[in-house]
């Protein structure tokens, strides 16, 4: 009873994560292909689809705790005294955002009106809202909670089926090596979520991982101990 609600709410979880996915899907693609605004020109600059950047000094950085870890903000002002300071959110401590002091010299790139990284001197830290990875691991964490939903939800008929027939005890070797193949299945479609740009082929690359893993999983069932 217990892994079928699990498995249930695994996959139901998996197909919000999904429905969500076509706009950021679409969001990283747009963000990937956009070129500097100095290339561009016209309708791309006016709605900010082009890569913006411009000089900004630090003001302050701050570290808020967040979950295990924390948040690194960085306030921005801007060379124009009568635009308002902003402020920025950056993906990690480093390689930026750990060496800034107030006074610092900056550039920041901005898309869509949204800052997407901060550059100092050579070096250059992505901000958290940059389009593309949220939907990369969306798409890895739905994978992810789709095989194991699924697997959830077909050994919990499977062992409904042995109680009506009243079958054997169950042996280990049927429950370590489908969760070993699971959790093969789960690795390969997670990495492919996660190195492969191209969302056809990632998918086609997690299916054939699962069929592959779950084919030797059931070899491995029928051989004689």
């Amino acid at each position: 009873m217990i892994p079928a609600v699990v498995g249930s709410v695994m996959v139901s979880a998996a197909m919000v994560l999904f429905a969500l996915l076509p706009g950021k899907l679409s969001e990283a693609r747009d963000f990937q292909a956009a070129r500097p605004c100095a290339e561009v020109g016209g309708s791309a600059v006016e709605n900010g689809d082009c890569l913006a950047t411009r000089p900004a000094t630090v003001l302050a950085t701050e570290a808020r705790p967040r979950g295990r870890g924390a948040a690194h903000w960085v306030t921005l002002g801007q060379d124009d005294e009568d635009l308002p300071p902003f402020r920025v959110r950056l993906r990690g401590e480093g390689p930026v955002w750990e060496k800034l002091a107030p006074g610092d010299q900056v550039t920041v790139a901005t898309w869509r009106a949204a800052a997407v990284w901060v550059e100092a001197g050579n070096e250059r830290q992505d901000a958290a809202e940059r389009p593309g990875l949220g939907a990369v691991v969306r798409l890895a964490v739905g994978l992810a909670l789709l095989i194991v939903g699924s697997v959830l939800l077909r050994a919990s008929g499977w062992a409904h089926r042995r109680r009506a027939v009243r079958a054997p005890a169950v042996r280990a070797r049927q429950v370590a090596v489908p969760a070993a193949a699971t959790a093969v299945a789960v690795g390969i479609a997670v990495a492919a979520a996660l190195l492969i740009a191209n969302v056809l082929l990632a998918l086609a690359v997690a299916a054939a991982g699962c069929a592959v893993a779950w084919a030797a999983s059931a070899r491995l069932l029928r051989r004689p101990v």
